[in-house]
């Protein structure tokens, strides 16, 4: 009669314990949700990528380039052009209160880009330079819950008031294992679905989440930009020198 007692007591703690879980999951508000995808998004201290890019027209013809992009935690990023010739050396640079800038070596010259110009496509690519820049989705969009769909939380984003941006929402399927962001609809002013952005072959290395690829469909244009990633380091203790006007013409 003890032991049967005891088993109970133990499977009713399991139960309870369980329901605790489940009960904490599902409290969960949106902001939490969106917060804790910058977190794992943003979780190294500095990030080295080597990138192959795939551009596909409406044709099916393809252009592949490479890139390099260090980002150094959620606010600086800078990208750099490898290859082809052509686009050899451009390079942009984000940094924190919406700043950008562009370097250009046919005309030698760094200039900044304007707010209302961020919606421009960067180098010929599917992504904008807001798309390219580094944020927090948290500290520019409000952030509402959707669905739980399976194995993923779907939230509906708008701009907070004063941000300047073309989209008027973003849809988000964020995994609830770790919060990874696996794919955002983008809406233009209008309302309109007209860019898809996908991240697959999702995966741990040193720690941290990383899709190995993303690709940023344009449905209007039919042309697509896959990002591959061919290297990445972690956590290289970049200075805050390197994000810097004089460094993006190196």
């Amino acid at each position: 009669m003890k032991t049967l007692i005891q088993k109970t007591l133990v499977l009713l703690l399991i139960s309870l314990s369980i329901g605790t879980i489940w009960a904490e999951e599902n409290k969960l508000t949106a902001v939490q949700i969106l917060q804790k995808t910058d977190d794992v998004i943003n979780a190294p201290k500095d990030q080295d990528l080597k990138i192959k890019l795939i551009l596909t027209d409406k044709k099916g013809k393809e252009k592949t380039r490479e890139m390099s992009m260090i980002q150094k935690g959620a606010d600086k990023r800078l990208v750099k052009f490898l290859s082809p010739a052509a686009q050899k050396g451009i390079s942009f640079l984000s940094l924190p209160d919406d700043v950008m800038y562009l370097y250009l070596p046919s005309f030698k010259k760094v200039r900044r880009i304007a707010s209302h110009v961020k919606n421009t496509k960067f180098a010929g690519t599917d992504f904008t330079y807001e798309d390219m820049e580094a944020i927090r989705y948290s500290s520019k969009y409000i952030p509402k819950f959707i669905k739980k769909d399976g194995e993923y939380y779907v939230l509906e984003l708008t701009p907070k008031e004063g941000i300047k941006t073309d989209y008027s929402r973003l849809m988000m399927w964020i995994r609830t294992d770790n919060f990874y962001l696996t794919k955002m609809e983008h809406y233009n002013r209008g309302n309109k679905l007209f860019k898809i952005m996908t991240r697959n072959n999702i995966e741990q290395v040193n720690g941290y989440w990383i899709a190995k690829e993303s690709e940023m469909n344009d449905l209007k244009a039919k042309h697509k930009t896959k990002m591959i990633i061919d290297s990445v380091k972690f956590d290289s203790a970049f200075s805050d020198n390197i994000f810097s006007k004089r460094n993006l013409s190196k």
